[in-house]
């Protein structure tokens, strides 16, 4: 194989955070226009997105089996492609859960979850586009301060909503499907803070 240059690794980041872009906005229609009969197709888009975001991380790690020298350490780049691909795994496993939970209508907490998502993605993306540059990039440390935001967020909007499904749903297979469901959503932005703690943390490496 031949030596891929830094440019390489930098793009394949982007490209991942893209995807997982792509699949936050997909969830986020499918929540917001909710028909199970449409599911089938839904989830077929989505496993698309899914097997790109895997083939991007099977890209990067192929490289790094042969790279002599990389623009960053090794592990971190691994590491940061594994929370990229987390990120996206974890908004297919949402859907996954209102499939086979058979959830039959949206709850309106959950779509305040989803737009918390579908902000973390923004912010992650523009987050990956920064990373080349960021010895010289003055909107890097923004990006990573406004994901983090979102998951404080996220987390009191997760707290708020598990509280009212146990003190007021009595269907239990609802409660149980639900307590999935909103778990994975939270999953998500969490998915989203590690992404951008990684890429603090190779910052500060580097800086």
């Amino acid at each position: 194989m031949a030596r891929k240059n830094d440019a390489f690794y930098f793009d394949s980041f982007r490209k991942h955070a893209q995807l997982s872009c792509e699949a936050a906005k997909l969830l986020a229609e499918v929540m917001r226009t909710y028909d199970p009969a449409d599911f089938h197709q839904a989830v077929d888009k989505m496993h698309a997105i899914e097997q790109q975001a895997d083939e991007v991380k099977h890209e990067i790690n192929d490289a790094l089996i042969t790279a002599f020298v990389t623009p960053i350490e090794r592990e971190d780049i691994a590491m940061l492609s594994e929370n990229l691909d987390t990120v996206t795994d974890r908004i297919e496993g949402v859907l996954h859960r209102l499939y086979f939970d058979n959830i039959t209508e949206i709850r309106p907490d959950a779509l305040e979850l989803v737009q918390m998502i579908e902000r973390a993605c923004t912010e992650m993306c523009a987050l990956l586009d920064d990373l080349p540059q960021f010895k010289r990039s003055k909107t890097l440390r923004t990006h990573v301060i406004a994901i983090n935001d979102t998951e404080e967020e996220a987390d009191h909007a997760y707290i708020r909503a598990m509280r009212k499904l146990h003190t007021t749903e009595t269907d239990a297979l609802k409660v149980y499907g639900w307590h999935e469901v909103y778990t994975f959503l939270e999953y998500c932005v969490d998915s989203c803070e590690h992404v951008a703690d990684t890429v603090s943390s190779i910052v500060m490496k580097n800086s």
